[in-house]
Formats: C-alpha cells, sequence, structure tokens
C-alpha cells in the first residue's frame, strides 16, 4: 500500500487540482465525514506519495489562482480537520479565547493561523521553548508550557494529543464551555472527570477530517485572508524515510511536503 492523504497536482488535461482526500458509498449525499463506509487515501486504495494518483472525480477539486500548489497540497487533512474544528464544532464567536494543546503539530499550527485570522484570541501549550516560539510567530497571543495553570479558563479547548494533556484540557475550558478532540498521539484512555463535565456544563465534541465543502471553504478561507500555511520543510520524494523518521522523534513541525 502506498502511503499519503493530500496532495495537489495536474490531471491529465492539464487541470490543476487539490486533493479532497475522504472517499466514501457512491450513493452517499450528506455530511461525508458521518458516511458509515467512508475511508481516506492509503487506506483502501493506493495513497498521494506517488507519481500518479487515481481519484474519484469529486475528490479532484480545481485549484484556485490564489493559492499555490505547495499551498494547496496540504490543505487536505490537518488544514480541514482544523477547520472543521474552529468554525464547525467549536462555535467560538470572535473576541473569544480558545486553547490550542501541543501548539507546533500540524493541526495546532493551522488551528493558530485560522484562530488568528478569524478574531479568536489564541492560547497554545508547547512542552518546548521552540514550539513557544513557533506558535507565537504563527500568530498566538499567549502561550504556556505544557499543563502549566492558565491565567483564566477559556471558552474552547482544542486537543489533539489525548490522554497526556487532558487533565489540563478539563482545567482549562471554562463553565459552559466546549472541548474539541480529534487525536490521541498519547492513549486514548483518560480520566472522564464526570464530576467536572456535568457540573461545569463542558461540552466535549470529536470530530474528524471534514466535508467537501468545508475544503472549499476553507481554501476560500485561506485566500482571502492571505494566509501562509507553516511548512516545515518540501523534500523530494526520494528523500521521504528522512521526514517521516522526524516526524516520528517528534523533531518536525507545520507540514512536510514531498514533491517528483
Amino acid at each position: 500500500m502506498i502511503l499519503g492523504n493530500d496532495g495537489a497536482g495536474t490531471l491529465d488535461d492539464g487541470t490543476e487540482v487539490i486533493i479532497y482526500p475522504l472517499m466514501g458509498a457512491p450513493d452517499w449525499r450528506n455530511d461525508e465525514t458521518l458516511d458509515p463506509d467512508w475511508n481516506i487515501f492509503s487506506e483502501r486504495v493506493p495513497g498521494s506519495f506517488a507519481d500518479y494518483v487515481a481519484v474519484p472525480c469529486r475528490n479532484a477539486i480545481p485549484r484556485p489562482s490564489g493559492i499555490s500548489a505547495l499551498e494547496a497540497s496540504v490543505m487536505g487533512t490537518a488544514w480541514l480537520t482544523a477547520y472543521r474544528m474552529l468554525f464547525t464544532k467549536s462555535g467560538l464567536k470572535p473576541g473569544q479565547t480558545m486553547l490550542v494543546q501541543g501548539g507546533s503539530g500540524g493541526v495546532a499550527t493551522a488551528l493558530i493561523q485560522l484562530g488568528r485570522a478569524a478574531g479568536i484570541e489564541v492560547w497554545a501549550t508547547s512542552r518546548t521553548p521552540k514550539g513557544r516560539e513557533l506558535a507565537e510567530r504563527l500568530g498566538a497571543h499567549r502561550t504556556f508550557a505544557s499543563g502549566e495553570k492558565l491565567p483564566r479558563r477559556v471558552e474552547a479547548v482544542m486537543d489533539s494529543v489525548g490522554q497526556a494533556t487532558w487533565p489540563h484540557t478539563l482545567e482549562s475550558v471554562g463553565r459552559g464551555g466546549v472541548v474539541v478532540t480529534m487525536g490521541i498521539t498519547t492513549g486514548n484512555d483518560p480520566s472522564a472527570n464526570l464530576m467536572r463535565l456535568f457540573v461545569e456544563q463542558i461540552t466535549v465534541s470529536g470530530t474528524i477530517m471534514g466535508t467537501r465543502e468545508e475544503m472549499n471553504n476553507l481554501i476560500q478561507f485561506v485566500i482571502r485572508t492571505g494566509i501562509k500555511p507553516e511548512i516545515g520543510q518540501v523534500l523530494p520524494m526520494d528523500r521521504a524515510e528522512e521526514a517521516i523518521r522526524a516526524m516520528h522523534e517528534g523533531q518536525s513541525h507545520g507540514k512536510t511536503v514531498f514533491t517528483r
């Protein structure tokens, strides 16, 4: 199986396109993320780490002129997930505050950039000074060490880390606030802390990826706000191994793009 979910390229007829990564039942017409048959590239069909990729017609979105192929290539998974977390699931309004856990990862850096552009007060955590510096450079208004007590609780917490950050996530969200979760990089079985959930009336919302409509809206939002996605490095495909190793060792930041 060839790996890879995201990408941008050219069709046989010369059309510049961006890959929408969710596929499903051909007769499904609602939210693609709720399709029982949904899957992404490299699960059932070969993925995008290749010279040529076969995609269903609806998964090839024409690339607008306002976004480069390099920037478009990272829109599919992390950025689409971040867009849905922020604009579909969180209920945040401009002027409110969100905390982004683990602020140097692909979804986290996208959340910081999208949130800042949308008028959200963005706070972020990271284990390292380098990660906090990156978050600030991308637009975070304040940064904190992992687990550090916040000066006040926030309206929403975005958590893609899972078990390691969950206690801090629940401590950090305010009464009536929302936690949006989509990742378990440190484990998936934390204490639920049900007392805090019901006494503080906290909503926990799970999400994954996004719809085709959300991806189109994401692309237009990025173009109109002038966001430049954080891309850590650009490497030819034959150097993919070193990039994947760096990611596995926690040495990467933002998105890594492979070219041919």
